[in-house]
């Protein structure tokens, strides 16, 4: 089966107002296709499956790629766990069902890097799936997206689909959530380094020791990823995406406050809890596909921070 795509191709992505789906739109169109399908929640409830269904038997899109999610921060996946698990499940479902029922020639289920235990071995490999207990915070989270994975697989094997998956590190850049209650931290500290520049204040404080590490992929470097494996990658078996390097949240913070210009002090509040020491993706399976990110983390940080600017 050829997967090259032809610009006329029409091709639905799901979650088009996210961070992730409106990256993959830009990068879709950069390539100069002109037949991406988007709908709005108001205009499509991913939630309801007749809908769905309706919308894929008229639109017949030949190629999806699922970038929707209910998605927040610890607090929100503490605090809804019937939510995050229903409604993720909901909407993977309905799309992943029609997608197969209307013949899609070709679907891209994106997942997250918190589907692997919260202790896995470091770099994190894709067959450390199921290896241990996840990280309980997002554990709803990380359910819904594993039956993703599982259910693609399923209809690969079972119904001969072109179905494949891949699973994201930290993403950050345009159209990010910068709400400081519910934001990830990349972008909380943006902003929060940007209000401490603003108020001319002599220092800025970050939670915890600053020790542990984090991986950080610029959502532009994923929407290409994804663009890649439309192109090149037939497997079922899922991959990781993600930069392969990581850094300390103190590099991260000092990197922050050097981009924006941010002269103050950097002070660490140690009575915070620092979280998962390491969290690092094995990039050597899409490495070896002939892909890699191009976007070095202070560009990115500079291009988030533009963006930010514009919008807030």
């Amino acid at each position: 089966m050829s997967s090259k795509m032809n610009t006329s191709d029409s091709i639905y992505v799901a979650g088009h107002r996210g961070m992730v789906g409106s990256a993959v739109v830009r990068r879709l169109e950069k390539a100069g296709f002109t037949n991406i399908l988007t709908r709005s929640r108001s205009e499509l409830d991913l939630t309801d499956r007749n809908a769905v269904r309706e919308f894929f038997s008229t639109a017949k899109p030949a190629y999806v790629v699922d970038a929707a999610a209910k998605v927040g921060g610890i607090v929100a996946n503490n605090e809804q766990p019937v939510e995050f698990l229903l409604q993720n499940l909901a909407i993977q479902n309905n799309i992943i069902e029609a997608a197969a029922d209307f013949d899609t020639c070709k679907f891209l289920f994106l997942g997250s890097s918190c589907i692997y235990p919260k202790m896995a071995p470091q770099p994190i490999s894709e067959d450390s799936l199921l290896t241990g207990p996840l990280e309980p915070t997002n554990e709803a989270y990380a359910i819904a997206k594993i039956a993703g994975i599982r259910l693609c697989q399923y209809y690969v094997r079972q119904k001969g689909k072109n179905f494949i998956s891949g699973m994201p590190t930290n993403l950050y850049g345009p159209n990010d959530n910068f709400d400081l209650h519910t934001s990830h931290v990349l972008p909380a500290l943006i902003r929060k380094v940007h209000e401490a520049k603003v108020a001319g204040n002599k220092e800025y404080v970050v939670w915890g020791t600053g020790t542990p590490r984090r991986e950080f992929l610029h959502v532009d470097d994923l929407a290409d990823a994804c663009f890649f494996l439309l192109e090149n990658y037939d497997s079922p078996e899922f991959v990781n995406i993600g930069c392969g390097e990581d850094v300390s949240i103190r590099e991260l913070a000092e990197t922050v406050c050097e981009v924006l210009g941010f002269q103050g002090e950097l002070v660490f509040d140690t009575t915070k809890p620092d979280g998962t020491p390491r969290k690092l993706l094995d990039m050597s399976k899409l490495n070896s596909l002939g892909w890699k990110p191009s976007i070095g983390l202070r560009d990115g940080i500079r291009d988030a921070y533009a963006w930010f600017l514009a919008n807030h």
